[in-house]
């Protein structure tokens, strides 16, 4: 398996199916005036930046997990519809951990471990003998898994609320007269080192390459060495380790039981339709977006409460396909005659 060889995989692969544009100038427009927004914003008012920093905490775990989705999506086009329980579960596994006794970040980093390895044991031995009969029922299985993993949490550890401890500090940083939670700088910073260790690894390792040639095109692939087989399992691994972040990161901040999950999930789809189900940048972006968008409206919007945060999100999915059915970033094919 040679890494040029790969490459030349994913060009041609590229080069056959038309060329695929990048997101269009007023896309580009729209990022930019809204960054820009949220810097002036954050300048002119304490609160704002509060809430700006509260949004892309809560945005980071969106974006996780909406990258998660488009990596299984990219490989099988199909939605993981357990992604969310697979994330819950990992999160139940840190819990676990942490009662044994292990420091915090041993108990985070072996349930990246666990999550990885249990992510290919569910594409090989629970996806990978159905995938054959179609879509249709690759689907069918991720949504039975979906009460099946919340049934066998429910029996190992009791339906019962419990509380997951955050990795940072509860101390509030002031900063002039700006007071931000460590923990969302936390959650931030970790969300966003993730994102980018995945994005490195797919551009420049072999095994990333290896994976990029066997979503795109698996039969060229085979032909200079990648298995494909094992490629996919991979990205399952990758997008179980994904959630688990995402979990431990959003769980101290609301409570852990077997449908903790299910609501971060719908806000993790809405981010990665909305950004292009294809496209893991626009899947980040839309997250990040997202969370702070959400912020700000319950924060300056006096009739939007908690309650209402979810149909708005999914009001703003609509609005984006109704306008650009492919997602803000979503690529359109050219293909030639």
């Amino acid at each position: 398996m040679d890494a040029a060889q790969i490459r030349q995989v994913i060009e041609r692969t590229v080069a056959r199916r038309g060329r695929l544009h990048a997101p269009s100038i007023p896309v580009w427009l729209f990022v930019a005036a809204s960054c820009i927004f949220l810097i002036v914003g954050s300048l002119t008012s304490d609160r704002f930046a509060e809430q700006t920093v509260g949004g892309l905490a809560t945005g980071g775990v969106f974006a996780s997990l909406a990258l998660a989705l488009v990596l299984i999506y990219r490989a099988t086009e199909v939605i993981n519809f357990a992604q969310g329980e697979m994330a819950m579960f990992s999160t139940y596994i840190a819990w676990q951990l942490i009662a044994w006794g292990l420091p915090y970040w041993g108990a985070f980093f072996a349930t990246l471990g666990i999550s990885f390895l249990g992510g290919i044991g569910i594409e090989r031995v629970v996806i990978r003998p159905v995938e054959r009969i179609g879509v249709l029922a690759v689907v069918v299985v991720t949504i039975g898994l979906v009460f099946v993993l919340q049934g066998v949490a429910a029996w190992i550890w009791s339906p019962e609320v419990k509380f997951f401890p955050s990795a940072f500090s509860t101390r509030p940083l002031h900063v002039g007269t700006v007071v931000f939670s460590l923990q969302d700088l936390g959650t931030i910073g970790v969300s966003i080192a993730a994102v980018i260790l995945i994005w490195l690894f797919f551009q420049f390792t072999k095994v990333g390459l290896a994976m990029r040639a066997a979503a795109l095109r698996p039969a060229a692939a085979r032909l200079v060495g990648v298995r494909v087989g094992w490629m996919l399992a991979l990205g399952w691994g990758l997008a179980a380790a994904l959630g688990a972040i995402a979990g431990m990161m959003i769980t101290p901040s609301i409570f852990l039981d077997p449908t903790t999950m299910d609501v971060i999930l719908i806000y993790a789809f809405a981010a990665a339709v909305a950004g292009g189900i294809e496209h893991p940048a626009g899947a980040v972006v839309a997250g990040l977006g997202l969370g702070v968008f959400l912020a700000l409206l319950t924060t300056y919007v006096g009739f939007v409460t908690s309650e209402l945060r979810l149909p708005v999100a999914l009001a703003v999915l609509l609005a984006v396909l109704l306008v650009k059915p492919a997602g803000l970033f979503g690529r359109t094919i050219v293909r030639r005659v």
